[in-house]
């Protein structure tokens, strides 16, 4: 994965991504650092320090966490990204706020959040993941709530091209699935938080079975993506009230919609004919005026 600063628009991103891995006194250090006004080249490591309770090696420390050198390449990241255009996008919504305010600012997360996971997209990861969907004999796909409809939709789209998946969205079922799955299999989960339990052990199980496996989540340092062999992140802000999982669940369908069409790619002439195929079987349950 390429340095934080080699893309300033990553730069939010990147932080967000690692904060699972920080404890409670050193996620402190990134919010006072994210929520100081004015911080700037000029801030120094004693008033960071001071601000967040805490001393000025445990800000070194966050830094260098983080992936940068120290606390003033850490502070420089943060200036570049606050001073690109739009990084103040993400409002909370006002009791006073007009259904047109509210619309644009609905509209504005979820268009920051796909941007931004572009810029931290590990190309590397994807091409991987790509290659072992395509190749795959079984692919079992694992979530709960929300992110078992992402996985819905990309088996949908899948089968769409005649390539079969299966969604397992109940604990004991993904269990099981992972129980069967061996060698050629790949099994794909989809969680925001990455810390579902119930999603984090079948993935355990399936991959001390040799299955190869793959995650898409909004932290690539959670629980669930240390069990993966590729992991793909999106990434949004967090808000009380708007939230983080709305925005990230665009960018994770934004990440599966380029999924599927790099999948595509591999045959696109079978991939064309089993769409023709798939389209033909549903058309008459399309009532035409």
């Amino acid at each position: 994965m390429k340095r934080p600063l080699d893309r300033p628009q990553s730069i939010g991103p990147h932080i967000r991504m690692l904060l699972p891995t920080l404890t409670p006194l050193e996620t402190s250090v990134v919010e006072t650092a994210l929520g100081q006004p004015g911080f700037s080249e000029g801030t120094a490591l004693r008033d960071l320090a001071q601000a967040a309770g805490v001393s000025e090696p445990m800000v070194v420390k966050v830094a260098k966490k983080l992936g940068f050198n120290g606390f003033r390449e850490f502070r420089t990241a943060l200036v570049l990204y606050n001073a690109l255009p739009g990084s103040d996008l993400h409002r909370e919504l006002a009791p006073e706020d007009t259904s047109s305010e509210i619309t644009r600012k609905v509209f504005d997360t979820s268009i920051q959040a796909v941007q931004e996971t572009l810029a931290i997209l590990d190309m590397e990861a994807f091409d991987r993941a790509v290659g072992l969907i395509h190749g795959a004999r079984q692919r079992d796909l694992y979530g709960i709530g929300g992110s078992a409809q992402i996985a819905r939709d990309v088996a949908h789209k899948l089968l769409r091209i005649g390539v079969r998946a299966s969604v397992f969205d109940d604990a004991h079922m993904m269990l099981m699935s992972a129980a069967l799955l061996g060698d050629g299999d790949v099994a794909i989960a989809f969680s925001h938080s990455g810390t579902t339990t119930a999603v984090i052990e079948p993935l355990q199980l399936a991959r001390r079975r040799g299955v190869r496996t793959i995650v898409i989540t909004n932290y690539a340092g959670s629980p669930l993506a240390e069990a993966a062999d590729v992991v793909l992140c999106s990434t949004a802000q967090g808000s009380p009230l708007l939230g983080e999982n709305a925005a990230a669940r665009i960018a994770q369908l934004v990440i599966c919609d380029a999924l599927f069409a790099a999948i595509a790619q591999r045959d696109l002439p079978q991939a064309e004919r089993n769409l023709n195929a798939t389209m033909g079987a549903v058309s008459a349950r399309r009532q035409v005026k």
